[in-house]
Formats: C-alpha cells, sequence, structure tokens
C-alpha cells in the first residue's frame, strides 16, 4: 500500500525549494512574504558603490488560479537610507535609458542547482530575462502534472499551455533607479501564488548603495544600511519585516608611509630606496578581486575567461562583481576591476624620477613571492595576498566583459641593493604622479596589508637649483576616486552608466611626507670684516666634503660649488654704503679658497655672511695690522641656520631642526656643518 502522506510530504518539500505553485482546495490562506537578508556585509565606508546583502522574500498561500489567466503582477520597490548605486545599463537598439540598472529580482531561484519536482522549472530553470522593464513581462497560468494522486503543479509560462507547460517564464527583471536617487522599482513581476504546502523565493540581488554618508556615524563603529520594502500593482503582497538591514558600514582602508626619505640637491642618486607605502584592510573583506576566482588559471578572478560565470544565485561571491548575468545591452552585476590601492605623489621636483614596486613587498628589498597562478584558486594564490600595478585607475580589466586579463605595467628595472625588486617609473606631470595596483589574490579570512616600494632618481645640478629643495607628500586610498561630486543626490551618485564599479571617495587618510630634498648649502658669518686703520683681514673657506667617511651613515659626497659673499657696512669714501656682493670661483671638495678685504672690498667695515652652495663648510678670518707686525687675532665663521631647511630662530647655535650636519660636529660646536 502506497503511503501517500509521505508522497504528500515529500513533494512539499521539494515544492519549497522549487519555489512552484501548488493547486490547493478548501480555505486559503493570504498570500504573504517573510523577508530575510542571508548575509548581512560588512561595507567600506569609502565606498559609493558597495554591494548590499541580498534580499529573499518567501512566500506562501494564496489562491489557486486559472489556467490560461495571467499570472497577477505587482511592483516591488526598495528604498535605502542612501543613494542608489547600482551600474545603469545601456539599451540594445542604439541611445541610453538612464533608468534601467543593474539591479536583479528573480523568480525561484533559477539557476541555483536546487532540487525542483518538474525538470526545467523552478531552480532547474534556465535565467531568463524580462527585457521590457519599464513595464514587466506578462505571464499566464499554466500547469503541469506530477505522478497520482498529488494535484497539478501549476506553473508561470509566456504562453498559455493548459495542463502540457514546456516552456518556463521570465524569471529575471531588472530594476528601474528612480528619481529619487535613493530607490529601485521592479515593475510588472508576476507573482504566483504557490498555495499552503510550498512556497515561491523572490531574490533581490546586484542593489549597490553609496556607503560615504554612514561611514562612522555609529557608536558601535558600525552603521545600518536600511531597506524598505513597498509592494503596489494589481496584486497585493503582505510582508513581514518589511525593513531589513542589508549592510553594515565602517571604513574599510588605513593606510601609512613607512617614513619620510631624506636627501639632499648637491648628491644624485640612482633607484635609490625612498620609503615603503602600505595599505591595511580594516576586515577581511576589504580587499577583493573582480570576480571570485574558481579555477588555478592565471587571472580567473580578473576575468580571463577560463572561470565560470559566477552565476548561482545565493552563492556568497568575495568579489567587487555580485551575481553575474547577461541583459540587454551589458552585464549585470559585473564590476570593471578588482579593489584597487592608490598612490598620488604630490610636489615632486622637476629632474626628480619616481619609480614603484610593479608588486607589493615586504620592504624595499624584498618582494613577496609570486603567486604560482597570479589571480587563479590554486597552490597558494587563495592565502597569500598579491597586488600588481596597473596602466591608470581606471582601465578596464575587460572592457566591462569577461575575457581578458589585467592591464599590467610591465616592470623596466629591478630596485637598488641586491635587485629582486621589480620596478616601473611613474609619470610625473607638473610634479604629480599617481601609481594604482589591483589586488589579484587576497585572502578574506584575515586583515591583510599590502605594502609598495617607492625609488627615486636623480642628477644633481645645484648650479641650475635641480632637483629644487622642498618636500613632497603622497596621498593614499582605494582607487578610483572620481571627481568631486557637488550635486544633489538625484543627479548625482543616485547611480551613473558611465563612472565605473567600484568606485571610492579619497576618505579621511590624510597626505604624509614622502620624501625631502634639502639645499646644498652652507651659510657662514664672518662677524667683523676690516680693511681700515691700517688693518686688513684674510679670508678662508674649506670644503670638507670630501673626508675618510666614505661608509656607513656617515658616509658623504664630495660636493663642489660656489660661495655668495654679500657685505653688510661701509667703506671709508661710503661709510653708509656697502660693496656690491661677490662670488667665488668654484671651490672643489677638498680644497680651500683664501682672499683678503684689501683685494675684495678695499676701505670696508662690518660684517660678511658667505651663502656655500655645497655642505660641510667651514670658514676662518684672520684680522692683522699691515705685514701682521704688532697686532693680529683668528677667529672661526659662526654656522648660521638654514631658513630653507626650518625656521630661524634668535639662537643660532642650536642644532635643532637643521639638516645637513653630523651628529658628532653639532654635539661639539652647537653649529651646522661648519665651525
Amino acid at each position: 500500500m502506497v503511503d501517500f502522506r509521505r508522497c504528500i510530504t515529500a513533494l512539499a518539500v521539494l515544492a519549497l525549494f522549487a519555489g512552484l505553485a501548488v493547486a490547493q482546495t478548501g480555505t486559503v490562506n493570504p498570500l504573504q512574504c517573510a523577508t530575510n537578508v542571508t548575509v548581512t556585509p560588512t561595507l567600506r565606508g569609502e565606498g559609493f558603490t558597495e554591494n548590499t546583502g541580498d534580499i529573499t522574500l518567501t512566500c506562501t498561500g494564496g489562491a489557486p488560479a486559472v489556467i490560461g489567466s495571467n499570472v497577477p503582477q505587482v511592483n516591488i520597490t526598495v528604498f535605502y537610507n542612501t543613494q542608489f548605486t547600482s551600474r545603469l545599463i545601456t539599451q540594445s537598439g542604439g541611445g541610453l535609458n538612464n533608468q534601467i540598472s543593474e539591479a536583479l529580482l528573480l523568480l525561484d531561484e533559477p539557476g541555483s542547482g536546487l532540487s525542483a519536482p518538474v525538470p526545467g522549472f523552478g531552480p532547474a530553470a534556465p535565467q531568463n530575462l524580462c527585457t521590457t522593464p519599464l513595464t514587466g513581462c506578462i505571464e499566464f497560468v499554466s500547469s503541469v502534472a506530477v505522478p497520482l494522486p498529488s494535484p497539478p503543479i501549476q506553473v508561470a509560462t509566456d504562453t498559455p499551455q493548459g495542463t502540457t507547460a514546456t516552456t518556463p517564464g521570465r524569471n529575471v527583471f531588472q530594476g528601474v533607479a528612480n528619481a529619487d536617487g535613493r530607490s529601485v522599482t521592479f515593475f510588472g513581476v508576476p507573482i504566483l501564488a504557490p498555495g499552503t504546502t510550498a512556497s515561491r523565493v523572490i531574490r533581490i540581488t546586484n542593489a549597490r548603495v553609496n556607503a560615504q554618508p554612514l561611514a562612522g556615524g555609529s557608536a558601535s563603529g558600525a552603521s545600518p544600511v536600511q531597506a524598505s520594502i513597498s509592494i503596489s500593482g494589481s496584486n497585493s503582497l503582505l510582508i513581514t519585516n518589511s525593513t531589513p538591514i542589508v549592510g553594515f558600514v565602517v571604513n574599510g582602508l588605513s593606510a601609512s608611509v613607512s617614513g619620510t626619505g631624506a636627501f639632499n640637491q648637491c648628491t644624485s642618486v640612482t633607484k635609490a630606496s625612498v620609503n615603503v607605502v602600505r595599505f591595511t584592510e580594516n576586515f577581511g573583506t576589504a580587499f577583493k578581486t573582480r570576480v571570485q576566482a574558481q579555477t588555478t588559471a592565471a587571472g580567473a578572478g580578473q576575468g580571463n575567461g577560463t572561470s565560470p560565470p559566477q552565476n548561482v544565485p545565493g552563492t556568497i561571491y568575495n568579489s567587487e562583481s555580485n551575481l553575474v548575468v547577461p541583459v540587454s545591452g551589458g552585464t549585470a552585476g559585473l564590476a570593471d576591476y578588482g579593489t584597487r590601492l592608490k598612490a598620488v605623489f604630490n610636489g615632486i621636483p622637476a629632474g626628480a624620477h619616481i619609480f614603484v614596486s610593479t608588486a607589493n613587498v615586504f620592504n624595499n628589498n624584498l618582494a613577496v613571492t609570486v603567486p604560482a597562478f597570479p589571480g587563479g584558486s590554486g597552490g597558494n594564490t587563495g592565502t597569500v595576498g598579491y597586488a600588481q600595478l596597473v596602466t591608470s585607475e581606471t582601465a578596464s580589466d575587460a572592457g566591462n566583459a569577461l575575457g581578458s586579463f589585467l592591464p599590467l605595467v610591465t616592470a623596466t628595472d629591478n630596485g637598488p641593493n641586491n635587485g629582486n625588486v621589480p620596478i616601473a617609473e611613474i609619470p610625473i606631470t607638473n610634479g604629480t604622479g599617481t601609481a594604482v595596483w589591483e589586488v589579484v589574490n587576497t585572502n578574506p579570512n584575515t586583515n591583510e596589508t599590502f605594502g609598495f616600494g617607492v625609488y627615486i632618481t636623480y642628477t644633481s645640478a645645484v648650479s641650475t637649483n635641480s632637483p629644487a629643495a622642498g618636500t613632497s607628500t603622497v596621498t593614499l586610498s582605494y582607487a578610483p576616486t572620481p571627481p568631486a561630486i557637488t550635486a544633489p543626490p538625484t543627479t548625482g551618485l543616485a547611480a551613473s552608466s558611465s563612472l565605473s564599479i567600484p568606485r571610492f571617495a579619497v576618505g579621511s587618510i590624510a597626505s604624509a611626507s614622502i620624501f625631502s630634498i634639502s639645499l646644498c648649502r652652507t651659510i657662514l658669518l664672518y662677524t667683523f670684516v676690516t680693511n681700515q686703520a691700517g688693518f686688513d683681514t684674510g679670508l678662508e673657506i674649506s670644503n670638507t666634503s670630501q673626508d675618510p667617511f666614505t661608509t656607513g651613515s656617515n658616509a658623504t659626497a664630495a660636493q663642489g660649488g660656489t660661495c655668495a659673499l654679500t657685505f653688510y657696512g661701509g667703506t671709508t669714501t661710503a661709510p653708509t654704503t656697502p660693496p656690491a656682493p661677490y662670488v667665488t670661483p668654484n671651490i672643489a671638495g677638498g680644497t680651500v679658497w683664501v682672499d683678503t678685504a684689501q683685494t675684495r672690498v678695499p676701505g670696508f667695515q662690518g660684517y660678511m655672511i658667505a651663502v656655500c652652495n655645497f655642505q660641510y663648510a667651514h670658514g676662518f678670518a684672520f684680522i692683522s695690522d699691515v705685514g701682521a707686525r704688532n697686532l693680529a687675532m683668528g677667529y672661526l665663521a659662526v654656522v648660521l641656520p638654514d631658513p630653507g631647511a626650518g625656521a630661524r630662530t634668535a639662537t643660532p647655535m642650536g642644532c635643532a631642526g637643521i639638516t645637513g650636519i653630523s651628529s658628532e660636529v653639532c654635539n661639539a660646536t652647537g653649529e651646522q656643518g661648519a665651525h
């Protein structure tokens, strides 16, 4: 004897996952839907286009429909407490519709692979797009016979098919962005009542929002993204929990610079290490690949065409893309690239060349191990974070379609010392250059840090003030960062058909000093110089940039340059008018310049300041009567702090903030580089 109760129970369980309608008899419960967000993700507070969690409505009840009649339609609108920013799709046939988006509504989990009592329907049905999203799609009530004693199962089809239905209806619907900039509507969605022993699943996915306004707004450290669901149309759905939380927002990035590199104008450098810029994610899924790598092939996580499509409803994909489904005029759910990290270098002096590592490093002399399959899922690629330098912040991995790879920058050289760090030069325009790296492999189960080496090359040209002295800075952020948007939400960040996904704000990360170039000069004060009353002054300047300290932290390079002598005071013929300045010949490292006041400024008495275009200058003055027969004295020139190296103070003998001076000299004399 057949246990009919067991058969009916089994069929009901299958229908629960399939979302197919079962004809019912007797008392009919109202059609009602329970809302759920299976996974509530953490959203990056810097993100303009953050993927929210999928909303599912599990609907039960409702009266059986008449075979051949139209399936009742509803409009489902989802409001958010921030801007709705899913990509707007270009439609086929030319022109651009500025409302139809990549946000999708799916009926009965098509393509999910879940068990279905009727082959080809429910979860076993192919994803079938409604191509008229502004009005929805009309479906018809049909039925499919099942083994007795179970009653026929009602299904929705594109055309009336009676009790011999073979073709499933439309089950994928695109959302239309509304003018308020904060909501999306799915029009004309046919909802066939499943009855009391089955359920129908409605999934809303690929909804992106601007998380930036919500960043840092909660005392707990995370602010909720609130959705509100509204139903309208010719049919009605009762919804429990119509205001689900679809995400929590926290800032996703911390960044730092390992230190400020110190250089001077008069010493040429080649691929000198500057520092390491570091990007750290604040939670494990803040760094994402473009799609989730599903094969070991290189670039599978960037869409190189060898990875299966990311199109199974309900699957958690730790990637910038979500559910990837072809639609008219584009691909819904597909991001343009993975997470990108950007360093913007500012104030780079002319003549300086900036290089960066083409992949992440442990330090400036040690690169991370290149994964066996960069971008793939095999070997150590799933656990070792890896990022590569790309040509720009907006260059797409694949032109909005799967089948390409990263727009990589090829290394042109290697870093200094052991030379195992591949590097490439960053173009500098008007003192600004940008480096962008894309995350190729990432481990979602840990907070990762990506460090990238920075290097500098320049040729010293003191005579032309190159490279100019000053401090250069760097700003670190996600990428891309579109131009500042000041328009109201209805026309600004509501959604875009042209701006890329993902995109970010610079955030609260301030610019940091990355390196400084100091002037190569020493300022000497001769407190008294005279060529009056039978006295003369001998003047001497030594260039001690050549010395025995050629290794270690005390290493110096021989420098050469002139000294400009400026006189303050007057002459016997013009007591209030100082002589014209005098520029010495070039004083090479390891040599001295000598002269007399009688030769340079006859009849002068006052003081003199010498500005020498090299470091480690020493000055000496010797005053005597002519021939040094009766009176004579000598003194060391005082070294004044360089105003170009820091603020000038009222105590010029101090060493604080002074560059170009060894600690030994400073501690012994309190003077900058000379005594």
